[in-house]
């Protein structure tokens, strides 16, 4: 039925190919740093002290703070625990793995010349992970249509990109076959064409009229009861490498500039299998499939100084630059169906066997400020308190003058707000031994404070300090709540699950002065 087209508006028509949301922005831009065991145990309030390899991934001039060259080494076991309500389902999943998530070193040099106002500098290099997004879940439950329809059913996906569009663009040629159908489709009209295409090609859909130009569309899936199993698996982590100077005047303040580079990937892999025997379904049985590969590059920068308003009182002061990301994506799509037709039932098996490559994009995430004060209790301890504060609306997807991505920035500014992190730390030592203490709060960067919930964590943690060698162990745990689509309608939100989310770590640093 789909007419043919010339290839070159195939090629020029490829820039308007484009599947990325809001999801994918908060996924890159938000920090989770998994740093040092002594920055951990602190829940990061770190911003005003210093002399620890990630507090100068917080504040720059921290590495300065140190009274020697220094090497820290860290590794941690990442537990991710989440629990799923789904209509009347509840699923439990548990995942742990280990890795390095901290390597660095800072270089001290002090200043022999005493005339000079400017006492040490400090230059410095360290591998950090900021964001790890290993992680698994599943929803089970039994969706039921309240309003006659069949929007809780993911029929109403493929119908909403199908409705308005001509047959002829959304089904494939006499005789062609599905690759090449969802290839030349996807190329010509983009990704929603292409979902039309899987829906008709399924079966879940049928047009009003068997014509090339017909717009309309029914469903073979009627409204009732539907039965769904959502299996959600992803892997991959966001990490910078900062490059770092700072430097000291008079022993009273201290100012720092880092360059961070910054490399993130991601995989998921999504199944969303769906069962129905309602009254007036053709189609029973939908098994839909997703897997997106992303990589990206990034760079930021960061100024910050601390300032000694007594011996004993610190305050710090950081800007945080927005990060420029450059990104690459791949996706594939599978779909499979059971359908009666005169009490037979028939398979229909729609696997374009195709990766969707799309164009390259560009990713603006917020800067950020942060205010720190710290109090040092002699050789006894310490007490630190850390503020931050982020624009999430100001994250942009590029080129903005795409139209798919204008929405999508719009929808930003609409839907996120201006999130807090809170974090205070303590720390106290008898003789050779460190206890430390912390906590941190971090608000919803949606308005809505539901789709992703406050952040609340705790650490706990003991470092033993041999002279040269200082061994660090701490157990900290965060928890927050998120509310995530099963698919994404054009006209709105779609089903979602409820999630708990816990991540509960172990983390071990290894520092040695040289």
């Amino acid at each position: 039925m789909k007419k043919f087209n010339l290839l070159f508006i195939s090629i020029l028509s490829l820039t308007t190919v484009y599947a990325q949301d809001i999801s994918d922005a908060l996924r890159y831009s938000q920090d989770n740093t998994q740093g040092t065991a002594r920055f951990r145990a602190l829940s990061g309030a770190f911003g005003a002290l210093g002399g620890d390899m990630s507090a100068v991934s917080i504040n720059p001039a921290g590495s300065v703070v140190f009274s020697q060259s220094h090497v820290t080494f860290t590794g941690s076991v990442i537990n991710t625990k989440n629990n799923t309500d789904y209509f009347n389902g509840s699923t439990h999943t548990n995942e742990s793995c280990f890795g390095i998530n901290q390597a660095g070193s800072a270089l001290v040099f002090r200043n022999r010349q005493s005339h000079s106002p400017w006492t040490k500098f400090a230059m410095s290099i360290n591998y950090e992970r900021t964001n790890n997004f290993n992680n698994s879940w599943q929803a089970r439950g039994t969706n039921t249509d309240d309003d006659g329809n069949f929007t809780n059913s993911v029929a109403s996906y493929f119908y909403d990109y199908a409705q308005g569009q001509r047959l002829a663009d959304i089904s494939a040629l006499p005789g062609e076959t599905i690759t090449r159908a969802y290839r030349e489709i996807g190329n010509q009209f983009g990704f929603g064409n292409q979902q039309a295409f899987l829906g008709y090609e399924s079966y879940i859909l049928d047009p009003e009229f068997d014509d090339d130009d017909n717009t309309t569309y029914f469903s073979n899936v009627a409204a009732g009861v539907f039965d769904h199993n959502y299996t959600y698996l992803a892997t991959g982590y966001n990490g910078k490498m900062t490059f770092n100077f700072a430097t000291q005047y008079e022993d009273k303040f201290s100012i720092g500039l880092n360059l961070n580079s910054h490399f993130l990937n991601y995989e998921r892999s999504t199944v969303l299998i769906e069962d129905n025997s309602n009254t007036g379904s053709t189609v029973n049985h939908i098994n839909f499939q997703n897997s997106l590969l992303t990589s990206g590059v990034g760079f930021s920068f960061q100024v910050g100084g601390i300032y000694n308003i007594t011996p004993q009182l610190r305050a710090g002061l950081v800007y945080n630059s927005p990060t420029w990301y450059s990104i690459d994506e791949e996706a594939s799509q599978y779909i499979s169906t059971i359908r009666d037709e005169n009490g037979t039932s028939i398979p229909q098996i729609v696997d374009p066997q195709v990766v969707n490559v799309y164009p390259r994009y560009q990713l603006q995430t917020p800067g950020k400020f942060t205010g720190s004060l710290a109090y040092i209790i002699g050789r006894s301890g310490l007490i630190s308190f850390d503020y931050s504060n982020q624009n999430h609306g100001n994250t942009k997807f590029k080129p903005s003058y795409d139209p798919a991505f204008a929405d999508q920035n719009m929808l930003m500014q609409n839907e996120l707000t201006n999130a807090s992190t809170y974090r205070v730390g303590a720390e106290y030592k008898i003789n050779l031994v460190s206890l430390r203490g912390g906590y941190r709060f971090e608000e919803s960067p949606y308005k809505n404070g539901q789709t992703v919930g406050d952040l609340t964590g705790f650490s706990v943690g003991i470092g033993f300090n041999f002279g040269n060698t200082k061994l660090d162990l701490t157990y900290d745990q965060a928890e927050r709540s998120y509310q995530n689509n099963l698919y994404t309608l054009n006209g709105g939100g779609s089903p979602f699950a409820s999630i708990d989310r816990k991540n509960p770590n172990v983390t071990l640093s290894l520092g040695f002065n040289i």
